[in-house]
């Protein structure tokens, strides 16, 4: 049997309704911005491989400290015990995080970063005894997986059969212009039953990099740390340069209580996850009571070849050149957006630092299971380009290592598609 009739034998996919799909595509090396299958072909990864990978796959700093590492310290518990790589990767993040940021925790994943953001706030105020159990999220957010990631999440298809098991959330709308007032006022006339209010800033990626303004986010934030409730900021997605800025947070002036990391943290090399907080937060967990514990760890929390992999990848990061290409990627996405605006295809185009989305003209159908979906999909595919749509929205989000080459064939196939499909 080849790699793929083997995997059918035994794999069950991510997202992935297994009767209908079609066969994965096996995958045996990458390089750059490509990934390359077992049959030579040659794919550009325009979505980083479901948004992890920020320079480029493969990439042979990150695979030597990764080497180096596993040839010193493969894993040690992390309960009373530590290691110089969790310590150093933690000095060197909060440094550039904003100045309130004090305390790293560390997990395996986006959503387990987002269940330890909850479980700090819920426990915070249980710890000052306080009975604030609600939290107020956005609609049509997306957080995780997991079910405490998944109850702050919006409802739809993808929590259905999950839903009479969630906690009860007070989802809002994105704020505006328009509604601003109306939903400070929400949250005054909630405040004391409130725990915590979690956002993906500036760009909600799942729901169809569905983005809004900084300003109306800081004055919602400002106003919750007025009203004394707790600001959990979700960068797992938009973390490292995504927005333009090295964190989606530096677009406003209020700084967060708790964010959450993973996805770039590694570069895309690992799976890894990080819920930093303040010291006012990490106080309340500071007692001779031991029940005031923050009772919550993973096998390999602060696993050392992930601390090495995020290390490698903050030395990437922090190069000048790193923010030229976040840069030169931003400029040349508005070119092409400018470009394409207008067309008889689009509905609407929106774009963020990295991220541009093109949102298809479909009619009323703009469901995630639209037949449309499918169809962008291969046509992307078998003219050697990643896209995933959510729906009728497709969406460039490339390693800021990608060329302009590759870039001007990713718009010269999207022109293509908008102009035959």
């Amino acid at each position: 049997m080849n790699l793929v009739e083997r995997d059918l034998q035994v794999i069950w996919h991510p997202y992935t309704q297994m009767k209908t799909a079609q066969p994965p595509i096996p995958i045996v090396r990458g390089e750059g911005a490509c990934l390359y299958a077992e049959d030579g072909t040659k794919y550009i990864d325009a979505i980083s491989s479901w948004w992890v990978n920020i320079h480029g796959h493969a990439h042979p700093y990150i695979a030597k400290k990764v080497a180096e590492q596993l040839l010193q310290l493969e894993h040690a518990i992390f309960a009373g015990f530590t290691h110089s790589g969790a310590v150093e990767l933690a000095e060197r993040l909060l440094a550039i995080l904003p100045a309130n940021q004090a305390k790293a925790f560390y997990s395996d994943n986006g959503s387990t970063a987002i269940e330890v953001a909850i479980k700090m706030c819920l426990q915070y105020w249980h710890n000052k005894g306080e009975q604030r159990t609600k939290i107020i999220a956005f609609k049509n957010a997306y957080h995780g997986d997991t079910f405490g990631a998944m109850s702050v999440s919006g409802r739809s298809a993808f929590t259905a059969a999950f839903d009479s098991l969630l906690f009860e959330v007070e989802f809002i709308d994105l704020p505006n212009a328009d509604n601003i007032e109306s939903l400070k006022s929400q949250i005054s006339n909630l405040k004391s039953q409130i725990s915590s209010f979690i956002f993906e800033p500036l760009v909600q990626g799942s729901a169809g990099m569905i983005m809004y303004e900084a300003r109306y986010l800081d004055e919602l934030m400002a106003h919750c740390r007025a009203e004394g409730v707790l600001l959990i900021d979700d960068e797992v997605f938009t973390g490292f340069g995504r927005t333009g800025k090295a964190f989606a947070c530096n677009h406003v002036q209020t700084q967060p209580d708790i964010m959450c990391f993973s996805k770039g943290l590694t570069g895309g090399t690992m799976a890894f996850g990080l819920t930093t907080c303040t010291q006012q937060i990490y106080d309340a967990f500071l007692s001779d009571d031991k029940m005031k514990t923050l009772f919550h760890g993973h096998s390999y929390t602060a696993n050392p070849v992930a601390c090495a992999a995020a290390l490698a990848s903050l030395d990437l990061f922090l190069e000048p050149s790193t923010q030229q290409n976040i840069n030169r990627i931003a400029t040349r996405h508005t070119t092409f957006a400018d470009k394409v605006k207008g067309h008889r295809s689009l509905r609407s185009t929106r774009q963020t630092g990295t991220i541009l989305a093109l949102e298809w003209e479909t009619g009323n159908n703009t469901s995630y299971f639209s037949g449309l979906r499918d169809k962008l999909y291969n046509y992307f595919l078998d003219k050697g380009v990643i896209l995933r749509p959510l729906g009728n929205i497709i969406y460039i989000l490339p390693p800021y290592c990608i060329t302009d080459t590759e870039l001007d064939y990713i718009y010269a196939t999207i022109g293509q598609a908008l102009d035959e499909l």
